[in-house]
C-alpha cells in the first residue's frame, strides 16, 4: 500500500485553503495529511487543515529555523511549503532533507535575487526581460526627482517598497490636493505627492522605495512549476483586465517567465508577473512562492499543487500540459469553517492512510472570509 504524504503549510494566505483541496483531491489518489500552522488562531487554513498549531510570535530566522525542524521532526513532514521566512529555511534545506524533509521553495540563491525588487529587475535585465523604467528613493529630493522625470514623459508615478510581497505598500502619486474627495467611496491607492513629502520629513529614518510608471492592463501571472533540474514543466497565464479573469498560453508571456524561472532555478512553484508598458510586456514581480490564485488553473483542468509534491518527492510528473483553457471567470468571496480559537483536539494520529478526499466538514463555526475566494464563470 502506497503510504500517506504529510505536507506543512507555515503561516501562509487564506486562499491556500484552496492549494489544501487541490491536494487531497490529486490525480493519483494518494492520501494526503496536511498539518498548518499560522499566527491567527482564525486563518481558515488552520481550519482545513487535519493537524494545526499556532505559531509562536516574535521568533527570529533563525529561531524560526529551529521551531520549524522541531515541527517537522514531530509531525514526520514529507513536504514543507515555507511561506514565512522562507529565505531562512531554504538556507537550512540541507537540515530539513537529514531529516526526511524536502522543502518545496527555490535554492537559498534564487530567493535572495528576488527578494529585493532592484536587484531582479537588473538581473532579469541581464538576460533580455524588458522591466519598465525604475527608481530606487530613499528621500524626498530623490522622490521628486523621480516623479518630475516620469511625469515629463507623461506618465503617472507609483511606489512599492522596494522588497515585499504582493501590493502590500503600493500607492499611486497625484497632484491633486487632498480634500473630500479623497474621503468619500472607497479607499483609493491614489496619494497626494505633498502629503507624502510631509511623510517623509516627519519619518524617523529612510524609505526604501521603487518608483516608476503606472503600468496597464491586461495583468498576466504566469504560474510556473520547475524542477531542480531548472526545466520548466508547467507554465500557464492568468490572465487579469478588471473584474475579468482568464487564461492564456501566448509566448510573449510565457517565453520570458521560462527564462526567468529556468535561467535563476526558481524551483518549484513561482509565480512572474507582467503588466503592459506602452505596446510591450514588462516584468512586474517575481514570488518565488506559490500565489494565491494558483487554485485558478484547476479550470484548465490542472493541478499543479499536486505537480510539485511529486516534483519535491522525486516523482518527476513530466510536462504539465493544460488538456483546455478555461473559459472567463471572476472572483468572489466565499464563507469558510473557522476552528474555535482554543485549537481544541486535533484530527486522531493513525497509522492507516487518510482519504484522499477529506470527509465533508463537521458542524463547526463559519466565518465569512473575503480573501479565501471562489471562482464563477463570466
Amino acid at each position: 500500500m502506497v503510504s500517506r504524504v504529510r505536507v506543512w503549510l507555515n503561516r501562509t494566505y487564506a486562499e491556500n485553503v484552496f492549494f489544501m483541496d487541490q491536494l487531497r483531491r490529486n490525480p493519483s489518489d494518494r492520501a494526503v495529511e496536511i498539518h498548518a500552522t499560522h499566527g491567527d488562531p482564525d486563518s481558515p487554513v488552520l481550519a482545513a487543515a487535519d493537524t494545526a498549531e499556532l505559531e509562536p510570535e516574535n521568533l527570529s530566522p533563525a529561531g524560526y529555523v529551529e521551531y520549524a525542524l522541531d515541527q517537522c521532526g514531530r509531525r514526520g513532514i514529507d513536504v514543507f511549503v515555507p511561506r514565512l521566512h522562507q529565505a531562512a529555511i531554504v538556507a537550512h534545506r540541507a537540515e530539513f532533507e537529514a531529516a526526511g524533509t524536502a522543502v518545496l521553495a527555490p535554492p537559498p540563491e534564487a530567493v535572495a535575487v528576488f527578494h529585493d525588487k532592484v536587484i531582479a529587475y537588473e538581473a532579469v535585465q541581464a538576460i533580455g526581460v524588458p522591466v519598465p523604467p525604475w527608481y530606487r528613493v530613499r528621500s524626498e529630493d530623490e522622490l521628486v526627482a523621480a516623479v518630475e522625470e516620469l511625469e515629463s514623459e507623461g506618465h503617472k508615478a507609483c511606489f512599492k517598497p522596494a522588497s515585499g510581497a504582493g501590493g502590500v505598500g503600493f500607492r499611486v502619486i497625484t497632484r491633486t490636493p487632498f480634500s473630500l474627495m479623497h474621503l468619500s467611496g472607497f479607499p483609493s491607492p491614489y496619494v497626494p505627492l505633498d502629503l507624502v513629502l510631509e511623510a517623509l520629513r516627519q519619518a524617523e529614518e529612510p524609505v526604501d522605495w521603487l518608483v516608476m510608471p503606472r503600468l496597464e492592463q491586461p495583468e498576466v501571472s504566469v504560474d510556473c512549476l520547475t524542477g531542480p533540474d531548472n526545466r520548466v514543466r508547467l507554465a500557464v497565464g492568468r490572465t487579469k483586465n478588471g473584474r475579468r479573469r482568464g487564461f492564456t498560453l501566448h509566448e510573449q508571456w510565457l517565453d520570458p517567465a521560462r527564462r526567468i524561472a529556468e535561467g535563476f532555478g526558481l524551483h518549484y512553484l513561482s509565480n512572474i508577473q507582467f503588466r503592459m508598458f506602452g505596446d510591450r510586456p514588462v516584468l512586474m514581480d517575481v514570488n518565488t512562492r506559490p500565489a494565491g490564485g494558483l487554485h485558478q488553473l484547476s479550470l484548465c483542468g490542472v493541478n499543479a499543487p499536486w505537480a510539485a509534491v511529486q516534483l519535491a518527492l522525486g516523482e518527476d510528473p513530466g510536462e504539465v500540459v493544460p488538456p483546455f483553457l478555461g473559459q472567463d471567470y471572476t472572483v468572489v468571496s466565499g464563507p469558510r469553517p473557522l476552528r474555535p480559537v482554543s485549537l481544541p483536539q486535533q484530527r486522531p494520529e493513525t497509522t492507516e492512510p487518510l482519504p484522499a478526499v477529506p470527509a465533508p466538514p463537521s458542524a463547526e463555526p463559519v466565518g465569512s472570509v473575503g480573501a479565501a475566494a471562489q471562482v464563477l464563470p463570466l
